[in-house]
């Protein structure tokens, strides 16, 4: 039976964020995502002076007029409104909540009231050639801490494929750099998005970088990644945040005046893409890329088309008899 919740929709959202750390396991990132996403639809309830609805009162026509602001909505800052794909994550995170709502016997609408709006079904992903992976690698100014540091995080990113999160957790123990003989790299256990623990592996170029980094390093702190001086947001650790890492590699890519903005997610995607073009099975890359979903690993597939299609004519003898 189902019991009439009193508080309003507001003062749920702390437990809910607290829901999904604690009991679903979610990772950091996707809890701030949540909070992120969840702050515009509390900020529209209050605007409309309905900071007071419980679930249990919460209408479709509610959901309906919720649809329309986002789909209205345009940013002060760039003018622009928002796209069906950062809607769908305003909703996904409504959806949720109300999963939390019914896992908690809270009376409310059931999530699939929440229809999705319909986004494009191929995701386009940017990424690195050959070329300007290795103009980006060598941007960095290797004559100093800073300059090696950057260059370390840029070869593990290419390297791992790791996510900018999971980057910044490593430690140095986990690292077992005298085991990266010559021709070899080293294997590492690392726990991921939703607690998937994997294996990612530091090839030997990698690992060198790592080594000349970390013997210019003149700290005690932990993290492999450490900031330069003190950290003024947390003076207890040097590690770097996942912001820090972001701003790392874009600066290089505007120094490298790649024609695209790279990101840490950038290289992740150059790191599936160069493994799908030497061939690698998209299972592997599942695998390497730590997805729950053979979905997730799916939006590479079109970057290797056209190599298959040019092959395709190349060598296709239905392609070279007489007409």
């Amino acid at each position: 039976m189902l019991i009439k919740a009193q508080k309003p929709i507001i003062k749920h959202i702390i437990d809910f964020l607290e829901y999904c750390e604690i009991e679903k396991g979610l990772s950091p990132i996707t809890v701030k995502n949540y909070a992120q996403f969840l702050s515009r639809f509390t900020k529209w309830l209050k605007d409309l002076h309905l900071d007071n609805l419980t679930p249990q009162d919460l209408t479709e026509e509610h959901i309906w007029q919720y649809r329309l602001f986002l789909s209205r909505f345009i940013s002060p800052a760039t003018r622009k409104g928002l796209s069906k794909d950062t809607q769908n994550y305003y909703f996904i995170a409504l959806r949720a909540l109300f999963g939390y709502f019914i896992d908690k016997d809270i009376k409310s609408l059931p999530p699939n009231k929440i229809k999705l709006p319909k986004v494009s079904k191929s995701k386009k992903i940017k990424f690195l050639t050959l070329e300007q992976l290795q103009k980006l690698l060598a941007a960095p100014d290797i004559s100093n801490t800073q300059g090696l540091r950057d260059r370390a995080i840029l070869e593990t990113l290419f390297s791992t494929g790791l996510r900018v999160a999971e980057l910044v957790s490593l430690n140095i123990n986990q690292l077992n750099l005298k085991d990266a003989g010559k021709n070899a790299g080293i294997e590492v256990a690392i726990t991921g998005k939703g607690n998937v623990t994997r294996v990612v592996f530091f090839s030997q170029r990698c690992c060198e970088w790592i080594i000349k980094y970390i013997e210019y390093r003149n700290d005690n702190d932990t993290s492999l990644f450490a900031a330069i001086g003190k950290n003024k947001k947390n003076p207890e650790s040097l590690r770097l945040s996942t912001r820090s890492i972001e701003r790392i590699v874009q600066k290089y890519a505007r120094q490298t005046g790649l024609p695209l903005l790279a990101t840490p997610h950038t290289l992740r995607h150059t790191y599936a893409t160069d493994l799908l073009n030497q061939g690698v099975d998209l299972r592997m890359i599942q695998e390497f890329l730590g997805h729950k979903n053979i979905a997730a690993t799916q939006i590479y597939t079109h970057v290797t088309n056209k190599n298959l299609r040019d092959i395709h004519r190349k060598f296709h003898s239905g392609n070279k008899m007489d007409k």
